[in-house]
């Protein structure tokens, strides 16, 4: 996540189309190596009794993200003039994700009951 809010940071220092294609290119990868990071946090961090709750929650905030996210950059332009504030601002979130990932902990898990060992039968 933390490549990943750099990645759109990177945005902001691109000047020319090539530049803009090669940064799409590498942040398209650091895109793809996150997602399925969301479902190694949720299962690192929470019981399976709730995986269901976890994950509808993830796919919820994300859909609203995807959804209202356009709206929120065409308003960034129509203010600003520039992108620079929309990859700021995304750069901004990312750091927050990241940072919020970071003071999870993992929820401890049931380890089985350990058996006594055989006692060898005396001769």
């Amino acid at each position: 996540m933390l490549i990943q809010a750099f990645g759109a940071l990177a945005y902001v220092f691109v000047r020319d189309l090539a530049a803009f294609y090669a940064v799409a290119a590498v942040f398209g990868f650091i895109y793809a190596g996150t997602m399925p990071l969301y479902a190694a946090i949720a299962r690192e961090n929470f019981p399976l009794k709730m995986m269901g709750t976890v994950i509808g929650g993830t796919a919820m905030a994300g859909s609203l993200g995807m959804a209202t996210g356009p709206i929120a950059g065409g308003l960034i332009y129509d203010t600003f003039a520039s992108y620079t504030w929309l990859y700021v601002g995304s750069w901004a979130m990312g750091l927050g994700a990241f940072l919020i990932a970071m003071t999870f902990k993992p929820f401890p898990k049931a380890t089985p009951n350990a058996q006594a060992a055989p006692v060898p039968a005396s001769a």
